[in-house]
């Protein structure tokens, strides 16, 4: 069987089988498709996959390496080879994985970029809020209520990232009827198509209702009560969010409170919630579960993160630890 159909059923495996998210099967799918392309000099429908060396798959890593490749994109791709042609041993007979004797570049242990909870509370309650909706009869066609909409709709995607700590994914795909107000809890469809249900507070209540009540009241951005898959965020013209869209808002915000982070993204706002729940004395069992991550080694990351603030805040206040001069001690 030629090599693209190996891929193409492998990605079909990936997607209706193992239930792995959009994203990661579409990254799959990149990585192998390139890796095609590759050993073939542009011509992947000519590979026969199970004709393939170790010694033909370093050539790839290699080339990636060259390219200035980091060594996070490099693991994955190594990844996406191993577990195809696990594939191919499972489903089409090949006796040995070429890619299990290819070795995974080391990654360097970055600790979480996260913001601090002034920065945080600097932009939720400043005045960048979304104010009081509009009268019902207002004109809703007018360039004033998209303005709005969209204002009081960015200050809500900041509000729900830092009060749930929920993904960018999950974000943009929220639906508008497992967000309940009354209960204060959200049920998030994530990773590994597995739901979770995220309680949040009183104030993201109530900016969620302002929120719905601005959207509702006009017809471009309204969703019908009896419309089931409708997201509880969209654009003002009633279209879904996308990814690009979230990030500029988030990098925005971020960068217009002079919030200064190595990166300005909305999964700084996942990590500086995680942060600051453990901070706060939550425990880490409940924050992996709030986080959906699969390994509870994913979330103790976060608790170097909370000793790193610890150290610096000794550092900084204890005198013990200053050196003459006022300087640091190690």
């Amino acid at each position: 069987m030629p090599n693209m159909n190996l891929i193409d059923e492998y990605i079909r495996y990936l997607r209706l089988e193992l239930n792995y998210s959009e994203l990661t099967v579409k990254a799959y799918q990149t990585d192998l498709m390139g890796w095609a392309d590759f050993a073939t000099s542009g011509k992947p429908d000519s590979l026969v996959a199970t004709d393939v060396t170790t010694s033909d798959l370093r050539q790839w890593i290699g080339h990636l390496s060259r390219e200035g490749q980091s060594p996070r994109t490099i693991r994955r791709k190594v990844s996406a080879l191993r577990t195809f042609f696990r594939f191919l041993m499972r489903r089409h007979g090949l006796r040995s994985n070429p890619a299990s004797a290819l070795s995974l570049m080391k990654m360097p242990h970055d600790l979480p970029v996260f913001i601090r909870p002034a920065d945080t509370a600097r932009i939720l309650d400043g005045d960048g809020g979304a104010g009081s909706p509009m009268e019902e009869n207002s004109d809703t066609n007018t360039d004033a209520f998209h303005q709005e909409f969209k204002r009081n709709r960015n200050r809500l995607i900041i509000d729900i990232f830092y009060s749930t700590g929920i993904r960018c994914s999950e974000l943009i795909n929220l639906l508008d009827v497992n967000v309940d107000t009354r209960k204060g809890e959200l049920k998030v469809h994530g990773k590994r198509n597995k739901d979770r249900i995220i309680p949040f507070g009183s104030e993201l209540c109530e900016a969620i209702d302002r929120y719905r009540r601005l959207r509702d009241s006009s017809p471009s951005t309204a969703i019908s009560p009896s419309d089931r898959t409708a997201p509880l965020l969209v654009r003002d013209d009633g279209q879904p969010l996308y990814r690009k869209l979230v990030y500029n808002v988030v990098h925005n915000a971020l960068e217009e409170a002079g919030v200064h982070a190595s990166r300005l993204s909305p999964h700084v706002l996942r990590h500086s919630f995680a942060t600051d729940m453990l901070n706060a004395g939550a425990s880490i069992s409940s924050v992996r579960q709030l986080l959906g991550h699969a390994s509870l080694a994913s979330t103790q990351l976060y608790t170097h993160v909370t000793y790193s603030e610890l150290q610096h805040n000794y550092q900084l206040a204890h005198p013990r630890a200053l050196k003459k001069g006022g300087k640091n001690g190690n």
